[in-house]
């Protein structure tokens, strides 16, 4: 059975800030295939790394100019910078985006500028785009059919269900929070997203034993806040 890709969780960020070049550096040296962020624009078409809509010091990052929000808080990172950083790993992009977040935005242009940006990159990144917000990444499917994407879920979602939702909408890959793949349901969840040809990487998954146990059940990809830990269980 393959081993699962290992997806840093915002970075090793129980060793470096999150979501900064510092924790997906760090991450790929602890072994990490790739990384996980949170991604949200700013007022003036640019897209930075943070994980809440707001940030301290600043406010509202999509109310900012990238250059003022740089200014007062340069350890945030551009998606370009933190694809630099990643060059030959997988970067798994969720777009925040959900009604009730201070930046929540109908048109899905966060998800317009990430093709943009790719598109600017000649595709050449290894790029997997994720969303709690079907529409946001039906966006970027209709953009670029090409890149990777995937539905982000959690508690109240049928995991089966989402599937077809996968299916229906052309994206390749589920995301599941590990508290609605208890035992058993990893296996059978697993078993019939590869018959979809699907993946299914699950989050957040801290502990040794729930890594070998999703390992064991076929899940794809492990995100988790410690991939030393994850690449040590897996590597055993």
């Amino acid at each position: 059975m393959p081993v699962p890709l290992v997806l840093a969780h915002r970075g090793a960020r129980t060793v470096a800030p999150e979501n900064t070049i510092e924790a997906f550096t760090v991450a790929l040296a602890q072994g990490a295939d790739g990384v996980e962020l949170d991604l949200h624009r700013t007022l003036d078409g640019g897209l930075v790394v943070h994980h809440d809509a707001d940030a301290p010091g600043l406010g509202v990052l999509a109310d900012l100019d990238l250059e003022e929000i740089r200014r007062v808080r340069p350890e945030i990172p551009t998606l370009a910078e933190v694809l630099d950083a990643c060059r030959g790993a997988l970067v798994n992009v969720e777009i925040k985006n959900l009604p009730g977040d201070a930046d929540y935005d109908e048109s899905h242009e966060a998800a317009r500028l990430v093709v943009e940006l790719l598109e600017a990159r000649g595709f050449e990144d290894d790029v997997l785009v994720s969303s709690f917000n079907l529409a946001s990444i039906d966006r970027i499917r209709e953009l670029a059919p090409a890149v990777a994407t995937g539905v982000l879920s959690m508690f109240g979602v049928d995991p089966f269900d989402a599937l077809e939702v996968c299916v229906a909408h052309g994206h390749g890959a589920f995301h599941p929070f590990i508290g609605i793949l208890p035992s058993g349901a990893a296996t059978a969840v697993a078993a019939r997203a590869h018959e979809l040809d699907l993946r299914v990487n699950v989050w957040t998954v801290n502990d040794g034993h729930e890594i070998a146990r999703l390992a064991a059940a076929g899940i794809d990809g492990i995100v988790t806040d410690v991939p030393d830990v994850a690449r040590e269980v897996l590597s055993a």
